[in-house]
Parts: structure tokens; C-alpha cells; sequence
């Protein structure tokens, strides 16, 4: 769910420990986020501020981030105007899904003087923006003209608006204020929940329906004809709702399904999700970087992909396209036999064709003497067509012969290409990425970009290793991420009795069970073979073919491409991947 109005108040009352508090250092490290390293109290904090689309929020974090060499110009403008200031007051205005920050910090001429940096939390319209005591803005970390929006502008030296909204402040709230919702929403047919999100800030989908069913009433009950003993009983619910956030009686938790797929989070506990099984943490802070871990990393390796998977899917393209003229060429010369027969009968009876004759009908002695006639070119003498039509065949068959290997050579590439893009898949960091795009610029697919030379690519492709688990009766088994992780693991770590395992023509890790000369257990083979499945193209399917045999019948054949190995005496298990690894 997205961060709602409880949730960040519950953010808001645990950062506001860091009023007082030093903003000591600044960072930049993606183009959508930023770093505060604050000191206050004698504690150091790092504050995340981050407007991602995937995932827009603050909160505490203890993650740690490369900066760029060169600092963005947002950073270069924050570090100017809030080095060195102290935070005054930390607010969250009229329990919207913002967050304002009032920092007092030296100016050019050495005077004091306040600044505020506010985090808009709107999906994909989400920001952070800098203003000057008289409201105007300083800077943001997205820039917003007139051309983008209409609404409203966000640009250097146009003063400060908030989001137009005109929904209400639900701490303020009273019985006859929260009555009127219902001739408000009447009007345009709205259910109950609808209007309760609809009508009110920081009040999400979810908080609305929860808040009905503490009312014991459903969610879809349009707001016309409710008693006054319900609307009474609806504002209770809701008046107890907003009660534990007014009292700062946050309980965060995150809501897991069967399957352990991470559902939903709260900063208030939720009813409607006593079918779940709920986690609690310590601070909606801790929650937040539960909650959005993976979704964060997997967000950012997406988006550094990108560049990657459109060229590869532009080589994939080129390359079906010349399959495509290699099946058209291979149809147009399948009778090339054809042309050697008519040279040969054409030989055969040189002596009964007439000069100048346009065409020569023979019998066809390799077709029981079928009549076959045989167009000719007035122009050439006898032997001379004759010639032409062996000299049509020796070509069309040098052809054939040349599509043979750029078939081979061609499916090669296609294959390998697809390898590449289950790699992306299975990429969890930048060194991953890093490692992927030396293995295409090393084929000839990309440009190094300075690959070789930049020591901080050359150190993410050392730190880039294959994943290792454990099989549930301890066998270790570990997981290609790429094909140049492929080729170490199959050709240098496997020792000869360790188990190789890949999914059955489909593109994916390779992955060895590190066997240490026992006799592998079948569950090791078959959660070997579910890894398998899993980090491969086929990760979404279900009865995944995988073969699996002892290393020493796999091998490399000479100039194969990256992670392309062939094997036999092979066994094939059938197993559907689990939502998430072992």
C-alpha cells in the first residue's frame, strides 16, 4: 500500500527526536533520493528521503549508498543552504502525506536564517522541495513548469503552494463535522468507504475499510439511508481510530499471506487482515525498510537495466530478423538439385540441341525418363547453358552451405541473448549489472564505457559472486547470477561428483549441489532443481523441466559463448518454482 496519513504520523513522531538536532552531512546517491546524517542528542541518525515512484517515503534507515563523484545540483543547493543548521520543528500539516522540515542554518552573510525542506509523498508525483523563509522556492528534486502541469508550478523563485486537495483535517474532526460526510457524499453516490478516503486527509483505502469494519458495517453501503445510530456507531470507529494516532499509540506491522508474500503495513493494528499473519517491529521506521527492501532493490536494478535490456532486445530483434532471411533464402534454393540435373541432361544431349533453341525438352533418366523441358538462352551455344545452369547450382549450393553456419551461429546468439536477459532477471545489485555489462561489452554487444579503467566497475565484478543456499538436509547449493558466474561455477568451483543442474532448454542459472563425495539426498536435488527453475525464464510456470547430471559430464565446447556448456547421461525432474527461493 502506499504510505497513508497514519503511517507517516507514526514516521513523523519518531523523527522528531532529531529536532535540535545537526544536519551534519548530505548525500545524494540516486537521482529520486536523499541522505540527511543529522546528530542530535548525542546520537548520529541517517534520515532516507526518497520520492521514488516505486516507493516514496521517510523514514530512518541504516542503508549505505555510493555518491556519485559529482554531486547532482539538488544536493550541491541542499548542502549550501542546510549544512551545519539545526532542525527547528519537524510537522506533518494537516495529517496530509507530507512532511516539513524547519532548519535554521547560516546564510551567505553569515546571518541566521530558516529554511524548509518538504517531501511531498504522491505516488508518482511524490517530491522534495527547498524553500526560503518567505515560502519561495530555493530548488527541487524535481523540477515542475507550466507545461507539465497547469496546476501547479514548481520551479526556482516561484512561490510555494501546497498540493490542491480540499479534503479535511480528520484530527480535527467532531461528530457533527464527520456527519456531514454523508450529505457531502450523497450527492455523488459514493460508498461509505469511498467517502471516507475521499472526503478526509492521510486516510487511505485500507484505513477507510478497517474503520468500517470496527463499525461492523460493510464497506460498500452506500451513504444514503444510514440511521443515526449508525452514522453514531461509524464516527466511533473513527473517532478511535484517530484517538490512537492523536495519542501516538502506533503498533507497525507488516501482513504476510501463506505463500510469504508481504501483503500489506500498518502503523495502526488492522482487523481486516486477521487472516494474515502479522509481524510487528519495534518503529513504522524498521517497518518501512522491511516492507520495501526488496521492492526498493529490485526497483533500482530495473531501472539501471533498462539501457541493458533494450540492447539486447535490439540484437534479439536483428537477430530473428535474419533467421527470417535465412528461412526465406534456404526456400528459394531448396531445388538447387534441380538446376545440376538439368546441367547434367543438358550435357547429355548436347548433340540434339539445336542452336538458338529457347528451350530443349529430354528425358530425364533420373526420373524413369519423365520428359523434362529445360528453358535455354537463345544467345549461349549448348554448353554454354549447360554451364550456366552448373554455375547456378555450385552457387545456390555454396549458399546453402554458408547458411548452415550462420544459422548454427545465429540461433547461438539468440540463445545466448536470451541468457542474457534471465541474468537481468536474476541481477540483485549493481555489481551484478556491472559484471553483465563487461560480459556484453566483451562479446561485442556494448561499449565498455570505460570498463577496464574504472576501478569501481573492476571492484563490483569481484564482489559480485553466485548465491549460496542450503538444502534443508544441508547440502550447499549454489546459483549462477549470470553467465560469467555460470562458467565459474560449471568450469572451476564444481568438483567432478557435485551435482550440475539447468532448466531443460530454457534459459536460466546454472546451479551445483555440493555434494563432498556423499551421494546426494533426493530432497537436495529436488530443492536444487526448484532453484533452478526459479532463476530462470520459466521462473513463473509451473512443472519446469530441469536436467541434472555429475559435473563431469558437463563441458565447454571450444569458443562457446558465456555459460553455453552441452552434457549427457542426464536425468530430467519436473518441478514448479516456489514464490521464493529456498
Amino acid at each position: 500500500m502506499p504510505l497513508d496519513g497514519a503511517a507517516l504520523a507514526g514516521v513523523v513522531n519518531e523523527i522528531s527526536i532529531l529536532q535540535g538536532g545537526r544536519v551534519d552531512k548530505i548525500a545524494q546517491p540516486e537521482p529520486d533520493e536523499i541522505f540527511l546524517a543529522v546528530r542530535a542528542k548525542g546520537t548520529n541518525y541517517k534520515l532516507l528521503l526518497t520520492v521514488s515512484a516505486n516507493a516514496p517515503r521517510v523514514n530512518f534507515t541504516e542503508q549505505s549508498k555510493i555518491s556519485p563523484l559529482k554531486a547532482p545540483m539538488f544536493c550541491m543547493v541542499l548542502r549550501k543552504h542546510l549544512s551545519g543548521g539545526r532542525i527547528i520543528s519537524i510537522r506533518q500539516p494537516d495529517f496530509e502525506r507530507i512532511v516539513e522540515f524547519e532548519i535554521e542554518a547560516l546564510d551567505e552573510m553569515g546571518d541566521r536564517s530558516a529554511k524548509t525542506l518538504i517531501i511531498e509523498i504522491m505516488g508518482k508525483h511524490s517530491n522534495i522541495i527547498l524553500t526560503d523563509g518567505a515560502g519561495k522556492v530555493l530548488d527541487a528534486i524535481k523540477h515542475i513548469s507550466p507545461a507539465v502541469s497547469s496546476v501547479r508550478t514548481i520551479l526556482p523563485g516561484v512561490l510555494y503552494s501546497r498540493p490542491p486537495g480540499g479534503k479535511s483535517n480528520p484530527l480535527e474532526a467532531n461528530h457533527e463535522e464527520f456527519s456531514g460526510i454523508f450529505e457531502k457524499s450523497s450527492q455523488e453516490s459514493l460508498k461509505i468507504q469511498q467517502a471516507i478516503f475521499q472526503l478526509y486527509n492521510g486516510i487511505s483505502p485500507v484505513l477507510a475499510g478497517e474503520i468500517c469494519s470496527r463499525a461492523e458495517i460493510h464497506p460498500d453501503t452506500p451513504t444514503t439511508g444510514f440511521s443515526d445510530a449508525e452514522k453514531s456507531q461509524l464516527y466511533g470507529a473513527f473517532s478511535d481510530a484517530l484517538e490512537q494516532i492523536k495519542q501516538k499509540n502506533f503498533q507497525s506491522a507488516i501482513y504476510w499471506d501463506e505463500s510469504g508474500r508481504a501483503v500489506d503495513f500498518a502503523a495502526l493494528p488492522l482487523s481486516i487482515y486477521d487472516h494474515l499473519r502479522a509481524e510487528a517491529f519495534e518503529s513504522t521506521s524498521l517497518m518501512l525498510e522491511a516492507f520495501y527492501a526488496g521492492r526498493d532493490e529490485a526497483y533500482r536494478i530495473k531501472q539501471k537495466t533498462a539501457d541493458l535490456r533494450k540492447l539486447v532486445v535490439t540484437h534479439q530483434e536483428r537477430a530473428r530478423k535474419k533467421a527470417t532471411v535465412y528461412e526465406k533464402t534456404l526456400d528459394e534454393i531448396k531445388n538447387r538439385d534441380e538446376l545440376r540435373i538439368k546441367g547434367e541432361l543438358l550435357t547429355a544431349y548436347l548433340y540434339m540441341i539445336p542452336g538458338g533453341a529457347a528451350e530443349f525438352t529430354a528425358e530425364n533418366f533420373y526420373d524413369n525418363n519423365k520428359p523434362l523441358t529445360i528453358p535455354l538462352d537463345p544467345a549461349l551455344t549448348p554448353p554454354e547453358n549447360a554451364q550456366k545452369y552448373f554455375n547456378k547450382y555450385n552457387k545456390q549450393k555454396r549458399t546453402f552451405a554458408a547458411l548452415q553456419e550462420q544459422i548454427v551461429k545465429n540461433q547461438e546468439e539468440i540463445a545466448y541473448l536470451e541468457s542474457v536477459l534471465a541474468a537481468m532477471d536474476s541481477a540483485i545489485d549493481e555489481a551484478d549489472i556491472s559484471q553483465i555489462r563487461e560480459e556484453l561489452a566483451e562479446q561485442g554487444f556494448a561499449k565498455r564505457r570505460g570498463l577496464g579503467k574504472n576501478a569501481k566497475n573492476k571492484k563490483a565484478s569481484k564482489e559480485s559472486k553466485p548465491l549460496k543456499y542450503t538444502s534443508s538436509d544441508g547440502f550447499d547449493i549454489y546459483v549462477g547470477k549470470n553467465n560469467t558466474q555460470n562458467d565459474y561455477l560449471t568450469l572451476k568451483f564444481a568438483r567432478a561428483n557435485d551435482i550440475w543442474m539447468h532448466t531443460k532448454d530454457i534459459p536460466g542459472s546454472h546451479v551445483v549441489v555440493v555434494t563432498g563425495g556423499k551421494e546426494p539426498s533426493a530432497t537436495a536435488i529436488m530443492e536444487g532443481a526448484q532453484l533452478a527453475a526459479f532463476y530462470s525464464r520459466a521462473r513463473l510456470s509451473s512443472q519446469v523441466p530441469v536436467d541434472y547430471v555429475i559435473r563431469k559430464h558437463v563441458r565447454k565446447p571450444a569458443g562457446a559463448k558465456p555459460g553455453y556448456v552441452i552434457y549427457d547421461f542426464h536425468n530430467t525432474v519436473y518441478v514448479t518454482p516456489a514464490d521464493t527461493p529456498i
